[in-house]
Parts: structure tokens; C-alpha cells; sequence
């Protein structure tokens, strides 16, 4: 198996009226987001606007939130659509494509994760893993599946390079839980945007399954124990 010489993702939304088209362009070998030129800012975009309490940058050598950035030209498109409005969803890929009929904020959410984590954010970058593979419209089950079975493989990685290895999990609910932090404050940077709701729902899409995660991990991840019966 050997790194994709390209890694891209294409969203697009089909409304009734409209069809709005994103294309995520990564870079290989650091898994971050490739900004189109120029790059464009705004204020609710600087970093002490709302600045996550977990965050360990600074403004005199960051002044702009890597994550804003990545979405400052993207959350204008919905400013004016309701979260709760149906559309078409399709998503392209190198490989294969994924299609659903959904709510906007739900497949939209699966979308902003892909900006969120490819930002350069230090919190956001330890799920980058999962965005190599990334699995749209995913239910809350199959994240907890991908992102514990992604996090065993990092600690494997670990154990062969004769680092401390993580078997109990405690590293990724730790993970999460930062990620709540980086949500929230998320949250409160886009209520100061005025715009209708469709962005900072699917936010709030993204934060239930972070949420979860800690949950399911400190219940030792029982509802998916039954797949391995064979093996226990």
C-alpha cells in the first residue's frame, strides 16, 4: 500500500433550485487542506475572536483560526438555508462515490469535518487518520467503530517504533474531549456571523458524535462486542 499521489473530495448539494459544488483538494503527504489563492479572510475569522480555551496558538504569530479559514469561504453558501432543508448530497472521491437524500445540516456536517480536521488546528489534526478515509453521511456507530479501530492502529504503529502504546483507549476519549472544547467555541465564533442556522447545526451535528465517543469508550465499546464473538 503506498500514499495517493492525490487525495480529493467533491461535495455537491442539489436543492431544488440550485446545485452548490465544493472541491477539497489535500495535500498527500501532510493531510492538510489546500487553500485555493487567493486566500481570503474576514474578522470573525481571527483567532481571539472566540478563541478555543484548549488552544495552544498565538495571535502575534497565528492571527487568524486555522479552522475559520478553512471555512471562511465556504459557510457563506448557506447563510441564507434553513438546517433542517432536504437535499441531495452526492460526494465524489478517486475511488468511489456516496449519495443521500438528507437534512442539509447532516450532510453538511460530514462535509466540515473534512475543513475542520485538514485545517492545521494542533486539537483537530489528531483525527486526520480518518479523514484519509473518510466515510460520508456516517452514522454514530461507524464513528465509533472507525475511531477506535484507527486509534488501536495508531498505538500499534507506536509499539513498533518502542513507544508507549495506549491499549486502553483513555488516550482517545482524551482525544474527544478536546474536541468538544474545539466545537463549542466553534459554536460561539458562527452565532456571531447573522445567518440562518443550516452552519451552526451542522456543527452541531459534528459535536453529538464527539460527544458519544467518551460515552461509548467508557462502556468499553459493549454494543459493538457482539461482532467479535467468533473471536472471543
Amino acid at each position: 500500500m503506498k500514499k495517493t499521489d492525490e487525495l480529493w473530495f467533491e461535495y455537491t448539494f442539489a436543492f431544488k433550485d440550485e446545485k452548490i459544488q465544493f472541491r477539497i483538494d489535500l495535500d498527500p503527504d501532510t493531510l492538510n487542506y489546500i487553500h485555493p489563492q487567493p486566500l481570503e479572510t474576514s474578522e470573525w475569522a481571527k483567532l481571539e475572536n472566540e478563541q478555543c480555551h484548549n488552544c495552544p496558538l498565538k495571535s502575534d504569530k497565528q492571527p487568524y483560526c486555522p479552522i475559520a479559514l478553512n471555512l471562511v469561504n465556504i459557510l457563506p453558501k448557506f447563510y441564507d438555508i434553513v438546517s433542517y432543508t432536504e437535499v441531495d448530497v452526492t460526494v465524489h472521491t478517486a475511488d468511489r462515490s456516496f449519495f443521500t437524500r438528507t437534512t442539509l445540516q447532516r450532510g453538511l456536517g460530514s462535509m466540515l469535518g473534512i475543513y475542520m480536521v485538514t485545517s492545521g488546528c494542533p486539537v483537530m489534526a489528531k483525527l486526520k487518520p480518518m479523514v484519509r478515509f473518510h466515510l460520508p453521511f456516517a452514522t454514530v456507530e461507524e464513528t465509533v467503530f472507525r475511531a477506535a479501530s484507527t486509534y488501536l492502529l495508531g498505538q500499534y504503529f507506536k509499539y513498533k517504533n518502542e513507544l508507549p502504546a495506549d491499549w486502553s483507549l483513555q488516550g482517545l476519549v482524551q482525544i474527544y474531549e478536546e474536541v468538544q472544547k474545539v466545537n463549542m467555541a466553534m459554536a460561539d465564533r458562527l452565532r456571531s456571523i447573522p445567518a440562518k442556522d443550516a452552519n451552526i447545526n451542522a456543527l452541531i451535528v459534528l459535536d453529538v458524535f464527539a460527544k458519544e465517543m467518551p460515552m461509548n469508550i467508557e462502556m468499553s465499546l459493549k454494543p459493538l462486542e457482539y461482532l467479535f464473538k467468533e473471536q472471543l
